[in-house]
């Protein structure tokens, strides 16, 4: 007995795709609750933004011997954290969402926490603990998500993978110190 999915006739396809038009990229076929997509989204995007903040500090802050090596690291993420920022904010736009880029709201609502860290040693242990917080929170949103949503699974799962080098990154000058 085999187990095929069939697949959906192309006049069928023509007419669902002229069904409420407006939705954009949300189709008949989006199973996920989109709502709570896009909190999770909107807090994902939060964390990403301290994280810039965070890392932007660190970068102009950073001292000492060995601070030239952090600096360049701290730059680099906090453009790549600016990256995902931008990519979770479009997602959220073509889920029919409005990204939220309050200042307000965005220590509420991040994951990560702001801590401003005095030493290079203590600026790079508080990035490392945002990278792993931030890693646990993508974690659990892709296996939230699962099948219902490929494409936001899909952008999660590529920022994860680079929130991981992050953290190698940060442990690795961290054991420098």
């Amino acid at each position: 007995m085999s187990n095929v999915h069939q697949l959906t006739d192309v006049a069928t396809l023509r007419q669902r795709a002229r069904q409420h038009v407006e939705e954009g990229a949300v189709t008949h076929s989006y199973t996920a609750d989109r709502e709570e997509v896009l909190r999770l989204l909107n807090e994902a995007l939060a964390t990403e933004l301290v994280c810039v903040l965070r890392y932007k500090r660190h970068y102009f802050m950073a001292s000492g011997l060995k601070a030239s090596v952090a600096a360049d690291e701290f730059l680099e993420h906090a453009t790549q954290e600016a990256q995902h920022a931008d990519t979770l904010a479009e997602r959220i736009v073509q889920l029919g969402g409005e990204p939220e880029f309050n200042p307000d709201l965005l220590s509420k609502h991040s994951h990560a926490q702001y801590v401003a860290g005095n030493t290079l040693k203590e600026m790079v242990y508080e990035d490392l603990v945002a990278e792993r917080i931030a890693i646990d929170s993508y974690r659990e949103m892709i296996q939230f998500i699962g099948d219902q949503d490929s494409t936001t699974r899909r952008i999660l799962e590529d920022i994860l993978a680079q929130e991981e080098e992050h953290a190698d990154d940060m442990a690795d000058i961290l054991k420098d110190l």
